[in-house]
């Protein structure tokens, strides 16, 4: 089985000359990138980076970053990416979590520093401090055997705690992601990929980026999505393939005045994910972007991310679905319980098994062991299935919260604000929005006498919580509803928004 380094030594030679990667007014062949890997990887080196270190890769989508991806893996290094969008503790919490050496941070992003803890911390750029800064190495970087079967990812997401978890990927199951997702949309030279969500997403990063280069795509990259630059970026490079949150599809058409007026015309491949759309906007979907060429895929950061797909023959008839089969290369089942599948009609927690499961979860075996079933990974994810055999997702065992496309769990927001000095309970849920998914939403219990609104607590979640995870609509109550042992009913508050 080949590695994520014998992936891009192998494009560089079928491919040398062919456009790899554009972006930052940059645009390198598979032989520039092939380089680009080569000097990355000897500065890294140089930087004191040994086979199995941990390094974390905290930016935009640059030519930098991937750069920096792809020479870390030479290297032997963990890559760890990490989520742009995060506060200072949260990234510190995964900098000291993952036990990253270094830290590989765009120059905006670094703050005061203080998050690096014990890592180093080394700018994405040339400027002083910079991975980049200076000559190129004199010397190519020390070769390293790498495995198939060795770590290549931490990929965090928030676990049930409210703590994130790293899902520990392989080459093998990096590369046999994208394997089953190419084999739904197809994915070949000819293809120029468009990447405007984030980069440390795992969608983006294996199935998007690293499976474009396994194939000989051309990746063209946004630092960050924005509805225009989304638009004339597909029509002025001509991509034929993009992937994003339902809300990315939704802002061009409703924000800008003249989106008929660009050329679509050579997309062959809308791929969606993180919520289902429903038939209504399937429908106005398909007329606006003039395209019956609409995929939906479901999985999760665990399984590479593996799972599966609604096509776009299915978009409308079986619209809200996230498909009836797993894609090739992985198996699903819903089970009512441990040991009893569920049939049409019924409502169970979808259980997978696939080629590109995680490892594990890094230095957490005890969550290892609770995630799994006689093999099978539990996802807590509970669907019903119709009389076809489709799968409807109804609700989350583990209480997640998707908002334009990003995971929140409630516990990591009710920390948060139970750590507020006027706040004596505080209960979060996610609340139906008709262009994010699920808004954010707040029931908060405050200590008696206290002074508190809403401008507090959002000042005070501001300081710890990423932007996405703060409580959009903010409740104060004066008690939240529990059952007579004291269990919060969270489907109650659910009921009164």
């Amino acid at each position: 089985m080949w590695t994520l380094d014998d992936v891009l030594r192998s494009a560089a030679r079928k491919f040398a000359g062919r456009e790899a990667l554009v972006g930052g007014g940059r645009r390198l062949s598979f032989a520039d990138l092939d380089a680009a890997a080569d000097d990355a990887a000897a500065r890294l080196q140089a930087a004191g980076v040994t086979r199995g270190d941990a390094v974390a890769i905290h930016g935009r989508n640059t030519v930098e970053w991937v750069t920096a991806f792809f020479g870390a893996v030479r290297a032997g290094a963990v890559t760890v990416p990490v989520n742009h969008k995060l506060a200072a503790p949260e990234t510190a919490y995964i900098l000291e979590h993952s036990g990253a050496t270094l830290w590989l941070v765009d120059r905006d992003l670094a703050g005061d520093g203080s998050a690096a803890g014990t890592a180093r911390m080394l700018m994405l750029d040339d400027g002083d401090g910079g991975l980049f800064a200076g000559p190129a190495p004199a010397a190519p970087p020390v070769p390293v055997a790498l495995d198939a079967g060795e770590p290549v990812e931490i990929l965090y997401t928030s676990g049930t705690t409210g703590r994130p978890k790293g899902c520990l990927h392989s080459h093998a199951n990096v590369l046999l992601a994208g394997t089953g997702s190419s084999l739904v949309y197809g994915l070949g030279p000819s293809d120029r990929v468009l990447l405007a969500m984030p980069v440390w997403h795992s969608f983006p990063l294996n199935n998007m980026l690293i499976n474009a280069v396994y194939v000989g795509a051309a990746v063209v990259l946004l630092p960050e999505y924005h509805p225009l630059h989304f638009v004339q970026t597909m029509q002025d490079e001509r991509c034929t393939l993009f992937f994003g949150a339902p809300i990315a599809f939704l802002m061009p058409p409703r924000l800008l005045p003249h989106f008929d007026s660009f050329d679509l015309s050579h997309v062959r491949a809308w791929i969606y994910g993180g919520g289902p759309i429903d038939a209504v906007t399937a429908r106005m979907l398909a007329e606006r972007y003039r395209s019956d060429r609409f995929y939906q895929v479901f999985g999760m950061t665990e399984t590479g991310p593996t799972g599966t797909a609604l096509y776009p023959e299915e978009q409308v008839a079986k619209a809200g679905s996230i498909g009836r089969y797993a894609v090739a290369g992985a198996d699903l089942k819903v089970m009512r319980d441990e040991v009893t599948e569920a049939g049409p009609g019924e409502t169970g927690e979808i259980w997978m098994r696939c080629q590109s499961m995680m490892l594990g979860y890094h230095d957490d075996p005890e969550a290892t062991a609770a995630a799994f079933h006689d093999g099978w990974y539990r996802s807590g994810d509970l669907a019903r299935i119709d009389a076809d055999g489709y799968l409807f997702i109804v609700d989350r065992l583990k209480d997640m919260i998707v908002t334009g496309g990003e995971n929140v769990y409630s516990k990591e927001v009710e920390d948060v604000l139970a750590a507020h000095p006027a706040v004596a309970e505080a209960a979060v849920i996610g609340t139906p929005h008709e262009e994010w998914g699920e808004t954010v939403t707040a029931f908060i219990v405050p200590k008696a006498d206290a002074a508190l609104d809403e401008a507090a607590i959002t000042a005070h979640c501001t300081a710890a919580l990423a932007r996405y995870k703060i409580p959009r609509i903010i409740r104060l109550v004066d008690s939240l509803p529990r059952t007579p042992t004291g269990k919060l009913q969270k489907f109650l508050l659910r009921e009164g928004v």
